[in-house]
């Protein structure tokens, strides 16, 4: 029986190609600065089914099994970064995102990390157009390669991101929406996210919940205790290719669906998607209380980051023995 083998251009040596028979490529060719993402390759541990794929194509399904790392091509990654949100739950005069935590707008911690990971190629921003300056005005200090966009927001979550999807370049090989309230995600996570999502197809940050979690009725009687261990909190960046990502939205609209979240879309069209284990740090800020916490974190991280070099500074100056 003839057998292909199925390649992923953005998948190096770290990963064990995959066999499959009749297979052909799935992906979206992708021009520069973008590269091409056609399909996944196999790790042990992982199991492979064949689906079938919008105009005839054969697509392949990763059943995440494991942890496998795929190699992010420079500039091919598409951000699109959310800060149209009203922020009601703040309480305070203008959006939450906005708002300064350190002497900084929320909103522009997130833009930052993005646009100095080289994994990014562009940064979609969906925000209501008055409240545009407020990113211009970092934009001197980032990368000067760095592509920025602009999207209008819309009335749900869910139409923000399909706006800010429009905006995304034809050949990014995965587009990561992001809440910018989520001031504190780190370019590692958002890296494991983003390969995860190109190995499997859709991929999102999550943590273990810590708390009991019971399910109860109307009338606040319990049902049932659910089971901890197998209960995640999801977070952003929410990690997708953009050819299942729109194939998704046309389901979306052809049965009116509303979903909180964009990995949602994925599961109601039956198909994988993979927790990557993020950070408890990785918080939305949407309540006063919030701001308290993400401004300890950073000042943790600020001191972090300063330690080394303070312990450089301190380092006594090397004896020269005399000849």
């Amino acid at each position: 029986m003839q057998r292909s083998v199925l390649r992923c251009d953005a998948v190096r040596s770290r990963l064990e190609l995959c066999s499959i028979e009749r297979a052909k490529p799935c992906g979206r060719v992708g021009t520069a600065p973008f590269s091409s993402a056609r399909c996944c390759a196999r790790p042990a541990g992982r199991s492979h089914r064949l689906a079938p794929g919008r105009e005839g194509r054969t697509m392949l399904i990763v059943r995440a099994c494991g942890s496998v790392a795929a190699t992010l091509e420079k500039g091919s990654i598409s951000v699109v970064l959310l800060a149209g949100g009203v922020g009601k739950r703040m309480g305070a005069a203008i959006p939450k995102q906005y708002l300064e935590l350190r002497g900084q707008p929320i909103a522009t911690y997130s833009l930052e990390t993005f646009a100095r990971m080289p994994e990014v190629g562009e940064i979609v921003i969906v925000c209501d157009p008055s409240w545009r300056d407020v990113f211009e005005k970092r934009f001197p200090g980032l990368p000067s390669h760095m592509k920025f966009k602009w999207a209008l927001p819309g009335p749900e979550r869910q139409d923000s991101v399909f706006n800010g999807l429009q905006q995304v370049d034809a050949g990014a090989a995965i587009v990561a929406v992001h809440d910018s309230a989520r001031p504190l995600v780190t370019p590692a996570d958002a890296a494991k996210c983003m390969s995860d999502g190109l190995v499997v197809g859709a991929a999102v940050l999550g943590v273990q919940v810590k708390p009991t979690i019971k399910e109860v009725d109307k009338d606040l009687m319990v049902i049932k205790t659910l089971q901890r261990s197998k209960l995640w909190e999801v977070q952003t960046p929410q990690c997708i290719r953009p050819a299942l990502l729109r194939e998704g939205f046309d389901l979306v609209k052809s049965q009116n669906l509303e979903v909180t979240d964009d990995v949602s879309i994925i599961e109601a069209m039956g198909k994988p998607v993979k927790i990557t284990p993020g950070s408890y740090t990785n918080i939305k800020v949407t309540t006063p209380d919030d701001m308290a916490v993400a401004e300890k974190f950073l000042e943790e991280r600020a001191q972090a980051e300063a330690a080394p070099a303070a312990a450089t500074a301190a380092a006594p100056e090397p004896v020269v023995a005399a000849a």
